[in-house]
């Protein structure tokens, strides 16, 4: 589903550049459930947004579902992504002037969906997030962790073909981090591909692979220990 090949990121101030993403080279099966890690610093926000198609600024090749993605332009990029990806923001991003319902059903108010059938998701989705009794207050009325439970309902509510989620519970108590974490194993089960960034080790432990970034570069990875394994077995 995802390849990237020597993929880079740097920012630049004044004479200085600064990596933060160095050659990553990394695919993503369809149907995984990948665990980035890393300490602070190492470049696995940066990988995400990559991956979100929210940077453009980056270099090297990127393959989407058999698409390449560095020729697109933004409107290109923005249009796959609302189609194929859902995104937990670590910050939540949802959008202040919109109710918790509005936030909920944007994602398919990009699709050919009616508008009935889309009401009846959203209630749905509130049902199954318990936050029904806030669909009509707007996030600056919410909590830290109603604002998180709203962002990961409206990421996950139309089904994505990739879910990408950046410290998914960390404003949660711990009932509802295990809530969430067995529902993406769920959504992981019936076929969609999760990438997520955590520093909970309990969290990592749903993945089926684990990376870990340093300073920009891919440290270790899971699958290719066990692909190595293999190897020597054989």
């Amino acid at each position: 589903m995802i390849e990237l090949r020597n993929v880079e990121r740097s920012y630049k101030a004044g004479h200085t550049e600064t990596w933060v993403l160095r050659r990553v080279n990394l695919t993503i099966r369809q149907g995984e459930f990948v665990t980035v890690m890393g300490p602070s610093g190492a470049g696995k926000s940066s990988l995400m947004n990559v991956l979100a198609m929210l940077d453009d600024q980056w270099r090297g090749e990127f393959n989407f579902d058999g698409v390449a993605v560095q020729p697109m332009n933004r409107k290109q990029r923005a249009e796959l992504a609302r189609q194929k990806i859902g995104m937990v923001f670590q910050s939540y991003h949802l959008l202040d002037d919109l109710t918790v319902a509005e936030n909920i059903d944007l994602p398919l108010s990009y699709k050919n969906i009616p508008k009935s059938e889309r009401q009846g998701l959203v209630a749905d989705t509130l049902d199954r997030f318990n936050i029904v009794g806030k669909k009509d207050l707007y996030p600056g009325q919410l909590s830290g962790g109603q604002q998180q439970l709203v962002g990961i309902a409206r990421a996950v509510i139309h089904r994505p073909a990739l879910l990408l989620a950046d410290e998914p519970t960390g404003n949660l108590q711990s009932v509802q981090a295990k809530e969430i974490m067995e529902m993406f194993r769920q959504l992981n089960e019936q076929g969609t591909t999760i990438v997520q960034v955590t520093h909970s080790e309990v969290n990592a432990t749903y993945g089926t692979r684990t990376i870990e970034l340093r300073d920009g570069w891919m440290y270790s990875d899971t699958a290719e220990i066990g692909a190595a394994a293999q190897g020597v077995q054989s």
